[in-house]
């Protein structure tokens, strides 16, 4: 049986307040499977945020295993798990966290800088910057690229988020609340891209929403309640 390209494996993460412990994940274990578009639900607090980020290794487990294609990633050398890390994931947040000095082009090409050394970068300059075009044209952005964040529309940063975290190849893209700040006609064309780039591409999707008629069209739907998962 061939290996979730995403797991977690016990997954707890406590917090420290002055003197107090404060639990937010309490054992999670979850697999994400290749190709696979999996929504998880649950309510503010359920910790749905913060295990995506310790999935995506920006932030560490208090205890418990993450793996990428079966290989526990945690206890990697710290240069080693940026690399794969980078590889390995992608991520779109709810507001698009895109550098605003930099057009829609240089974001997505930041991307790319994040996988290799400034030197192999720079002799591959070109054929980065042609990816990056190809991939802004590929989310419906060819006329817009030269344009800062703050001159796109919130759909159009979104879609600059999603052409970068794709850039590099991923096999999981790990997505939080990626349409909760916008409007119900961009978020469904937002939507519609998502789920044609993971039948294209058969990246895997792991998607915290609140909305229930955007996790009914996922393959799987995933419940949290208070740090621990409680369907799917």
């Amino acid at each position: 049986m061939t290996a979730p390209v995403l797991a977690a494996r016990g997954i707890t993460k406590t917090y420290r307040l002055g003197r107090q412990d404060i639990p937010v994940l309490r054992g999670v274990d979850l697999d994400v499977g290749e190709g696979e578009m999996v929504a998880l639900l649950g309510a503010s607090g359920a910790g749905k945020s913060t295990l995506l980020h310790v999935l995506g290794l920006l932030d560490p487990p208090t205890a418990g295993d993450v793996l990428f294609d079966g290989r526990p990633v945690h206890g990697l050398p710290i240069a080693e798990r940026a690399q794969l890390r980078h590889a390995h994931t992608g991520f779109v947040f709810q507001f698009y966290h895109l550098i605003p000095e930099l057009t829609a082009l240089q974001n997505v090409m930041l991307a790319g800088m994040m996988t290799t050394s400034w030197l192999s970068w720079w002799k591959d300059r070109r054929a980065a910057k042609a990816r990056a075009i190809a991939m802004l044209e590929h989310v419906g952005l060819a006329d817009r690229m030269r344009h800062r964040p703050a001159e796109l529309s919130g759909g159009e940063r979104q879609r600059v988020a999603i052409a970068r975290a794709l850039l590099v190849g991923p096999k999981v893209i790990l997505a939080d609340e990626p349409t909760g700040n916008l409007d119900s006609k961009t978020a469904a064309s937002v939507i519609e891209l998502m789920f044609s780039l993971q039948a294209e591409r058969r990246i895997a999707f792991l998607l915290v929403t609140h909305d229930e008629s955007l996790a009914s069209r996922c393959h799987r739907v995933v419940r949290m309640r208070d740090g621990v998962v409680v369907h799917g």
